[in-house]
């Protein structure tokens, strides 16, 4: 009987071990909160290379995708932005779409806050009108520099304008 028990012990940690050694590694994630809701994504498979630069073709067909995660901000609320320590130790840039929102890397901080009316409303080079967008894309990108040429990895969400 104990001989029995042991190789049914010795059989499930086995298939234990054989289990934990096919899971992947799990990857940075960013997280979005507007009042008490948050959404946390990672980054899509093309838009994270384990670590390795993203080439400059893919980087910017990255940054206009259309993001698979969202939530609402009510008018006039703030945008809490928070990432895993992994991204901030390279730095990170915040994008509404193409346009920085940062106008340097965040590097070793973690969380970053924005007001709404930043990433909604935009300016009419032209005619100097604002304009308000319904909806906006979210670019977060571990990125050393601002020029794209040192990026890793964009994390993406969208943002829907509330009442």
């Amino acid at each position: 009987m104990s001989i029995r028990r042991a190789a049914t012990t010795i059989g499930a940690l086995s298939l234990g071990l054989v289990a934990l050694t096919a899971c992947d590694k799990p990857t940075a994630m960013a997280t979005v909160t507007v009042g008490s809701k948050s959404v946390q994504a990672e980054a899509a498979d093309k838009c994270y290379d384990g670590g390795k630069k993203l080439p400059q073709a893919i980087f910017l067909a990255c940054l206009q995708t259309t993001p698979v995660h969202h939530i609402t901000v009510p008018v006039g609320d703030q945008v809490r932005i928070g990432v895993d320590p992994s991204i901030a130790k390279k730095g990170w840039l915040i994008a509404q779409g193409t346009t920085l929102v940062t106008p340097e890397p965040l590097k070793d901080k973690t969380y970053w806050s924005v007001d709404s009316e930043q990433l909604f409303n935009s300016q009419d080079q032209q005619t100097g009108g604002t304009t308000t967008a319904k909806k906006v894309t979210l670019n977060i990108v571990e990125s050393a520099d601002t020029s794209g040429e040192a990026s890793f990895r964009v994390i993406q969400f969208t943002l829907v304008r509330g009442k």
